[in-house]
């Protein structure tokens, strides 16, 4: 990746590592935008709602990801659902959002956390596509901490969401998330801790 050039970075990260903050970092030490809130207003200028109104759609009560992953659980269960009108809306949504990442990543550098930004980037010229993980008992501490819980809600934290992430992916890629072929960079962070990750990152890019 050529820094000097407009570039994109993309992180894709396993609950708990500290992803989100790394890219912020990133971001932050780079001069460039980071990709996350931002998605979420150009998405709701889309689709003509106010911001608060999509920001419900992916808020913690309820999680909009959270929602899909139950509907995906239930139909792969075998339930009898016709989701034709829910999918449309969730691919609507995805697609959306991605469109909002490609209009901002014409215009200017950026980070972008999460979204499949490694798919939706994946034959960009310059680009880094970033996947950020570490072993689960590294997570539970951390998750622990942060939210202040028990290492066993921590570790239910752990499955449902890296379930979810990798529902998410492989519904709207068609690839699976953790497969290291996705990704010019593969970061395990427990030796880490945020900061050392991204001096590490940024010796990669330099």
């Amino acid at each position: 990746m050529n820094k000097e050039d407009k570039f994109i970075i993309t992180i894709s990260r396993q609950f708990g590592t500290g992803g989100h903050e790394i890219g912020a970092e990133l971001a932050r030490r780079l001069g460039v935008k980071l990709l996350d809130k931002q998605i979420l207003n150009e998405v709701a200028r889309k689709f003509c709602v106010v911001e608060e109104a999509i920001e419900k759609i992916e808020s913690r009560n309820p999680l909009w990801r959270d929602d899909f992953t139950q509907f995906y659980r239930s139909y792969m269960a075998g339930a009898e659902y016709n989701g034709q009108e829910h999918d449309q809306t969730s691919h609507q949504l995805f697609e959306a959002q991605a469109e909002a990442i490609r209009k901002i990543a014409g215009q200017e550098s950026c980070v972008i956390i999460g979204r499949c930004g490694f798919h939706i980037f994946r034959d960009h010229p310059n680009s880094l596509k970033i996947f950020i993980h570490a072993d689960d008992n590294c997570r539970k501490r951390r998750i622990a901490s942060k939210y202040d819980i028990s290492e066993s809600d921590a570790a239910a934290m752990i499955v449902d969401n890296d379930y979810s992430r990798e529902l998410y992916t492989k519904t709207f890629t068609g690839t699976d998330w953790q497969d290291a072929r996705n990704y010019d960079v593969t970061l395990n962070v427990r030796k880490f801790g945020v900061n050392g990750a991204v001096d590490f990152l940024m010796q990669c890019i330099e």
